[in-house]
């Protein structure tokens, strides 16, 4: 069997960093990248000690989006067939945003189509200076899939995302700051150190708070004042009864790190 196109690497306690390894392809996501993406995911989830996940891509692109070259070899599908082919795909990539522990993207060059729709599904992104993001779907004759037309407008807004999808024109790092696709750029050769570092922060924190945070601000935050009060009149009181919140407690008061267990 041949290497996988995934790396699933642990550069410190609680954090896992998945690199897309098909630098010759620019990440596109070939059949075998989703079947590995889907068992990380799913590995990740399996962890009890994971707190943190970093995604990548190897090379010079993040990922250039979802491999379209079979659809040259099946010109005779149905629509009917294609929503079978590429619902199942859409999810398998989105899988990473049901995690409930945060997830940071460290894009290191393009984030293209489908391929900006994964970053999208990371809670945050670092963009490298060399970053570029572009959801060009109409500039090749076919609709935005796997969520863009979601993604995209929780992160950057309705106006702005009608802009870009409408175009299909391309952003680069700076731009992707400005308008919110991205939280921060740095050097190519430190953008995943940096995003590292962001999942160690986040690892570092009281677990059970990070999710119920996470699980906060999924689908762009709570509709209205009222639905966050009333989850947080739960959340909070969950958290209120950890052993964390005394150890945060106790930390602060004795000016030191916390050591939290997640109990």
């Amino acid at each position: 069997m041949s290497e996988s196109p995934l790396r699933v690497e642990q550069p410190s306690d609680g954090v896992l960093l998945l690199t897309l390894d098909l630098p010759e392809r620019r990440n596109a996501m070939t059949a075998e990248l989703t079947e590995a993406w889907v068992a990380a995911v799913e590995g990740v989830r399996r962890n009890p000690e994971a707190r943190a996940v970093v995604v990548t891509g190897a090379g010079s692109a993040f990922c250039a989006g979802g491999d379209l070259s079979w659809l040259g070899e099946s010109p005779d599908l149905t629509v009917a067939q294609l929503r079978d082919r590429m619902l199942p795909f859409y999810r398998a990539w989105l899988s990473v945003r049901t995690l409930d522990i945060p997830v940071v993207a460290a894009v290191n060059g393009a984030a293209v189509g489908a391929g900006l729709c994964l970053a999208l599904a990371c809670d945050l992104r670092l963009a490298s200076t060399r970053a570029t993001f572009s959801a060009p779907f109409v500039r090749l004759g076919i609709h935005a899939g796997m969520a863009a037309t979601f993604l995209l407008p929780e992160a950057v807004g309705v106006p702005r995302a009608r802009e870009l999808l409408l175009t299909g024109r391309r952003v680069d790092a700076d731009e992707a700051l400005r308008i919110g696709l991205c939280e921060s750029v740095h050097e190519p050769d430190d953008v995943v150190a940096a995003a590292v570092a962001v999942a160690e922060q986040i690892a570092g924190n009281a677990p059970v708070a990070v999710r119920l945070t996470k699980a906060a601000l999924a689908f762009a935050g709570h509709r209205s004042i009222e639905e966050a009060l009333a989850w947080e009149a739960v959340a909070q009181p969950v958290t209120m009864a950890t052993r964390d919140l005394h150890e945060g407690l106790a930390a602060q008061g004795e000016r030191r790190a916390a050591v939290f267990t997640g109990r």
